[in-house]
């Protein structure tokens, strides 16, 4: 029974993308897409790995960038139509009048922190008291790596910090940097912790079993905000119908991931892995307890108020972007009617 429920949902996913999808049987509609590459931005590598786009009249020209807030910068020139990464620096995209909206959820609770070394291996780690024992024992405070400023991995670690942790800001210090800047740095021992997503968290527990994870995503925020869908105005007015597509497809692919992981891995791996990743990693990150994959918008949308509030708190956003325009999920209500 369980089977027949899943090709129905499969069927029906597939449906909504073909009444959704105006543009197929027409010329292409190019859609140049802009991701962060971690496994939550993992629907976009189903839909062009398995022929989704192609099939539903869309030619997806895809952009890599290490960070959230790098793409703020390609959106509001105009280079870019769909966003796959964090919902942090759509926040401030908005707040500071870019014509950008949230359309999808890809993944939530997807950041994690792990320590290594003698700051991993203290039992008390995820404590005030193990922060403050480590720096009075090295004479230093916790080195912590992560994303720039704005980005969701650098406001979770530091909302984890002030408020689930409560450490003393003497006993820690945080850098920013890139996604792979991180792990490397992680692995070297050039800092003590780091926020990371899978696949990293797969890649790094792989090459050091000491690494401790510290916490989990909904024990820093529940129900975090993770890697989303987001759209710009331009492109949705100019191509609805592809828009409308690319939200069914990601609906589509948010399945597949959840019941067909090894299935999905192969186009994660083919997506991230750059040749150096073996597909086992990648089966392992696509069922992490790190990796939660899904679609619907307003999953997010409390968390994200929480999370935004904190932004202001911190002076990385200036000022508030309104919620109730920052999501629509007409597209993807749509996808599941």
């Amino acid at each position: 029974m369980s089977t027949l429920l899943s090709k129905a949902r499969r069927f029906a996913a597939a449906a909504a993308v073909l009444i959704a999808g105006g543009v197929t049987g027409a010329q292409a509609a190019d859609v140049r897409v802009g991701f962060i590459p971690v496994a939550g931005s993992g629907q976009l590598f189903v839909i062009d790995g398995e022929g989704w786009a192609k099939d539903a009249g869309l030619n997806l020209k895809l952009t890599q960038f290490e960070s959230g807030p790098a793409m703020i910068s390609a959106l509001a020139s105009g280079t870019l139509d769909a966003y796959y990464g964090g919902i942090g620096p759509i926040m401030v995209a908005s707040a500071r009048g870019i014509d950008v909206k949230v359309y999808a959820s890809a993944a939530i609770e997807e950041m994690t922190v792990v320590g290594r070394g003698d700051f991993g291996t203290q039992a008390n780690a995820a404590t005030a008291a193990g922060f403050k024992e480590f720096a009075e024992r090295e004479g230093r405070p916790v080195r912590f790596a992560t994303q720039p400023p704005g980005s969701v991995p650098d406001t979770v670690l530091r909302y984890w910090l002030q408020n689930v942790v409560k450490a003393d800001p003497a006993t820690y210090q945080i850098t920013a940097m890139g996604i792979e800047a991180t792990q490397q740095a992680l692995l070297a021992g050039a800092v003590d912790a780091a926020t990371i997503r899978e696949p990293t968290l797969t890649v790094v527990q792989q090459r050091d079993p000491n690494t401790k994870l510290l916490a989990l995503g909904g024990q820093m925020l529940p129900n975090q905000p993770g890697s989303v869908l987001a759209l710009t105005g331009a492109f949705v007015k100019a191509n609805p119908e592809a828009a409308k597509s690319l939200v069914a497809l990601n609906t589509r692919a948010t399945t597949l991931l959840k019941e067909e992981p090894d299935r999905a891995a192969k186009h994660l791996q083919k997506g991230l892995g750059k040749g150096i990743t073996d597909l086992a990693t990648f089966e392992k990150a696509v069922v992490s307890p790190a990796s939660k994959f899904v679609a619907d918008p307003m999953t997010i949308k409390d968390a994200t108020g929480v999370m935004q509030d904190f932004q202001l708190q911190l002076g990385v956003l200036e000022k508030a972007a309104d919620l109730d325009v920052l999501f629509d999920d007409s597209f993807y209500r749509a996808s599941v009617r």
